[in-house]
């Protein structure tokens, strides 16, 4: 529920589009925008330490609470411009909300973390989804989206501020050190790691963000028109964007089972495969094009968890919530260069060709995880 608000400029952007006059880099925008505020807010957090020095649950419910209300603000802006702060301000609530929440899980296991976190991480998927979902009634006005998932958001904020606590194996609290960002970007392991994740986000937001837009283009290239095109696709985006839920319980089943570098290098091969091939499915009958658009966003998810929990165990005790923090800052911001860079490529040369540029972010994380395999480094919570 916190993170539904994330990619509603993206499910709404057909009617922001025709309100203002949008173009595809401009849409692209709504949701770079909020790229740039979480890494805005995850940096500032990073470098003030929040989330080793201030409950979880106190912050995670501001947070969300903040995120609710910028998100519902969508809906009064006079204009693109004024869209675009409101969505910025979103990303930045949130980013009290996912690295965090990750952090909380992670007391409750020793074992079986990697499922654990991995359902987490599943939630947020499924959250991240839900607007396309409230989308796809053709009858359904996009205020009444935007203020649904900024109730939704305030729902979350209520139950982790009156029922959460943290658990019974709580990471140590330090004082505040403006040293702490430093010391976990000096860290080998916890550098090779958050360098696998980087290879993971270079895909991750890109497809979860123009999907939608390439299904539709598909189906109109098939003789669709487009109103219904769109709404067709947004279910299929649902769908797409929420199977990614299942993956993340998949990939933390396997994590502790055959190991996260093994988990996190099989998903970013398979995801990274369907981004090469997608592209030969455009315009082709949704029965061979659906089944690539799933598996690719099952497995596009699926080691996002295996990321976060592998840095709970490589990273300083005392600064896991800090290493967290700046994983997912500068992971965010390089979401943002691909976000951009695919429409470039699909108004040139075509849909066809606009995912493959996405396999190299794969590529480079394997290569990271591999270096840092190489290391064999001891996990400080065993797995059992």
């Amino acid at each position: 529920l916190g993170m539904a608000p994330w990619l509603v400029g993206n499910a709404v952007a057909p009617q922001l589009a025709a309100r203002w006059g949008l173009g595809a880099a401009e849409v692209g925008w709504l949701t770079s925008a909020v790229q740039l505020g979480f890494v805005a807010g995850t940096a500032l957090s990073a470098v003030l330490n929040l989330a080793d020095l201030v409950s979880g649950r106190v912050l995670v419910a501001v947070s969300a609470l903040g995120a609710a209300a910028s998100n519902a603000v969508l809906v009064a802006v006079p204009g693109y411009p004024a869209a675009l702060a409101a969505r910025f301000l979103t990303g930045l609530f949130l980013a009290g909300v996912y690295p965090p929440a990750m952090k909380m899980a992670a007391t409750w296991f020793r074992s079986s973390r990697g499922l654990a976190i991995g359902a987490l991480i599943g939630a947020l998927t499924m959250g991240k989804a839900l607007p396309y979902l409230l989308r796809a009634g053709d009858a359904v006005a996009w205020e009444s989206v935007v203020l649904a998932v900024s109730a939704g958001a305030a729902g979350g904020a209520l139950l982790v501020g009156v029922a959460y606590h943290d658990g019974p194996f709580a990471f140590p609290r330090r004082s505040f050190s403006w040293a702490l960002a430093g010391t976990v970007a000096a860290h080998r392991e916890t550098r090779l790691a958050v360098l696998g994740y980087l290879g993971h986000m270079w895909e991750l937001y890109a497809m979860w963000t123009w999907l939608p837009a390439f299904l539709a283009a598909s189906a109109i290239a098939r003789g669709a028109a487009a109103e219904h095109a769109s709404a067709v696709a947004s279910v299929h985006a649902f769908a797409t964007i929420a199977i990614g839920a299942a993956g993340c319980l998949w990939g933390g089943w396997m994590a502790d089972r055959i190991g996260r570098e093994r988990l996190v290098s099989l998903a970013m091969a398979a995801s990274g495969g369907c981004a090469l091939v997608i592209g030969l499915f455009f315009g082709a009958h949704p029965l061979l094009l659906l089944p690539i658009a799933a598996v690719w966003g099952f497995f596009v998810g699926a080691d996002s968890a295996q990321f976060s929990a592998l840095v709970t165990e490589v990273a300083p005790p005392h600064a896991v919530g800090t290493a967290l923090t700046l994983q997912t800052s500068l992971g965010f911001l390089l979401t943002t260069a691909t976000i951009q860079l695919v429409p470039a490529i699909a108004g040139t040369a075509g849909w066809q060709w606009a995912f493959p540029v996405l396999a190299a972010g794969p590529v480079a994380g394997i290569a990271a995880i591999a270096r840092l395999k190489r290391g064999a480094f001891v996990p400080r919570q065993p797995r059992q």
